[in-house]
């Protein structure tokens, strides 16, 4: 397409909106127990970021991914960063405790009341 043909204002390629994690600096040392640098490169899910959003080279991704997962095998990082799921599996539970109400039966003649107390 001519450069006269294109529509103006439209770009071809649109930047990204999303702030990117700053690189590695020279003094960091790419290594599993360096968890305040390997946190850098995960989600907030667990997962590892891709090479697009870290803007790192095709070496330093390899070794961060390594470094990542010898740190998840130690235990060093979860497998999955489920503390959401887990808050609202604890508010759950607590709000179906407070529901649920004690029955005692009460004897009138030969019938039998269920009241709550």
């Amino acid at each position: 397409m001519d450069k006269s043909k294109q529509p103006s204002g439209i770009r071809k390629y649109k930047r990204s909106s999303r702030r990117l994690s700053p690189r590695i600096r020279s003094g960091d040392r790419i290594d599993y127990r360096n968890i305040k640098l390997l946190n850098r490169f995960t989600s907030e899910q667990g997962k590892i970021l891709s090479r697009k959003k870290t803007r790192l080279s095709f070496k330093q991704q390899r070794l961060i991914t390594i470094a990542i997962k010898q740190a998840r095998i130690l235990a060093l990082l979860p497998f999955l960063n489920d503390t959401k799921n887990r808050q609202l599996q604890s508010k759950k539970l607590q709000t179906t405790q407070l529901k649920k109400t004690k029955f005692i039966s009460k004897t009138t003649g030969s019938r039998t009341r269920r009241t709550r107390t």
